[in-house]
């Protein structure tokens, strides 16, 4: 009779910890979505912009289409990601402070990023302006160069428009306030799908109309974020501009330029950008919890994270294999072009694979301020084995843009796997005194900091 008592309350108990473990998760997977889905829409119509001038490129002539595609992959790409690097850095600050209730810390931030940001896209300007000439030392035909040079030149604003609304977005995200920014993706990538149609189909303004339309609705986008942090949405995390934004400059950059290198070189498809906002929710999430000063909280939100972003990843990795031979057809109306980009699908499908569970394990860096050790990490895993491997598969062995393709393929596996070694033997309460440490090196007091406003 005892001994079915004890059973019995030892089931019970086992009962109330599983039930105790599911609400757990239920709260965790909240929280993580209120960050991660506004920020999939932010990523998916950023890319989206990117992605359906490409398509309108393609129908305008394939010398466009080729034009566009070059100017994208070389330059785009590789200073969108460094931007993006960049930009994290903000992530961690911004998550940290708003964890140990530094909100007045926020605003600042911000403005140093902007600062940073800016420098840096004035020294990148040089390499739009003078993209024709690059592209030719390069080896690129005269006329693919020419046209090349022409519409690299209306990639100039986008440059100024990445650095705005990727920094608001994550001084915003950080604070639990971005909906507002998946609100404003959502209907700037609308319209620039009614201002393409209207320029390119009905107006016939070839490649100003595309490019013409990309700018317009970026930056009306943009215009709305500045509207909402400036007024007064943000009242405890944004006091007006600050002297302040132009102390610490250094540190930032340190942080900044780590962060850069960290994810400039990662692979750029759909499912990547919802990955992406997984990589915010996981940054977003660690930040907050190591600012709280919560060491278990931040290691149980990296297992609920991972274990999400993977189900998706698994799910978007079984649509490439089975439809991965009709996906090229939206972006060009050649057969013989399309099917050479259907061959790679494959290889898209595995790099879908390990992009769910890379940026997950970069969003734990960023919210933890791991992004120089990151970023050695990248750099090895990418010149030391992904681009060797790369150069020798597809121009020693001649398997070409498939052989370089399966190098990066490698780098980015063998990257995932250090990441995931870092963060399993991580001692996340020294996070924690880590943390402290860098709010409290770089904390102004909300009396001190008021005094040094520019403006209310």
């Amino acid at each position: 009779m005892e001994s079915r008592t004890e059973d019995r309350l030892l089931g019970t108990e086992k009962d109330d910890t599983a039930g105790k473990l599911r609400e757990r998760i239920w709260a965790e997977t909240k929280k993580l979505w209120r960050v991660a889905f506004p920020s999939i829409i932010s990523r998916v119509a950023a890319f989206g912009f990117l992605i359906a001038t490409q398509s309108f490129m393609g129908h305008i002539g394939e010398t466009e289409l080729t034009s566009y595609a070059l100017v994208l992959n070389i330059l785009v790409r590789f200073i969108n990601g460094l931007l993006l690097g960049m930009v994290s850095a903000l992530e961690t600050l911004c998550g940290q402070a708003f964890g140990a209730k530094q909100y007045h810390m926020m605003g600042i931030y911000l403005q140093r990023s902007w600062v940073v940001l800016f420098v840096t896209s004035v020294i990148l300007y040089p390499f739009f302006i003078f993209s024709g000439p690059i592209f030719r030392l390069l080896g690129q035909e005269e006329e693919l160069s020419r046209v090349a040079g022409k519409i690299a030149l209306w990639f100039l604003p986008f440059i100024y428009y990445f650095a705005f609304t990727m920094t608001m977005q994550m001084f915003l995200q950080a604070q639990l306030k971005n909906m507002i920014i998946g609100w404003l993706s959502g209907a700037s990538f609308i319209l620039h799908l009614i201002l393409s149609w209207l320029f390119v189909y009905k107006l016939n303004l070839g490649i100003p109309g595309a490019m013409g339309a990309m700018i317009i609705s970026t930056w009306s986008m943009v215009t709305g974020e500045l509207l909402y942090v400036f007024g007064g949405w943000c009242p405890q995390t944004w006091r007006g501009f600050s002297k302040s934004a132009f102390s610490e400059l250094w540190p930032v950059v340190k942080l900044s330029l780590s962060s850069g290198v960290m994810l400039c070189l990662n692979i750029t498809t759909w499912e990547f950008m919802v990955s992406l906002g997984f990589l915010s929710s996981a940054s977003v999430r660690v930040a907050n919890e190591l600012g709280r000063g919560d060491a278990k909280a931040a290691v149980f939100s990296i297992k609920v994270n991972l274990c999400t972003s993977l189900c998706i990843g698994l799910f978007f990795w079984v649509l490439a294999l089975v439809f991965g031979h009709v996906i090229s057809y939206a972006f060009t109306s050649s057969t013989e072009v399309a099917k050479a980009v259907s061959s790679l699908s494959v290889l898209l499908a595995f790099s879908i694979l390990l992009n769910s569970i890379q940026p997950v394990l970069s969003g734990v860096a960023i919210g933890a301020g791991w992004q120089a050790i990151v970023a050695y990490v990248n750099l090895s895993c990418y010149y030391v084995v992904g681009v060797p491997v790369g150069i020798v598969l597809g121009y020693v062995a001649g398997l070409q843009v498939r052989g370089i393709w399966i190098g990066m393929i490698c780098g980015v596996a063998l990257q995932t796997l250090v990441l995931i070694f870092i963060t399993w033997k991580t001692n996340w309460n020294d996070q924690v005194k880590k943390a402290h440490e860098r709010l409290n090196r770089w904390l102004l007091e909300p009396s001190e900091e008021s005094n040094e406003n520019t403006s209310p």
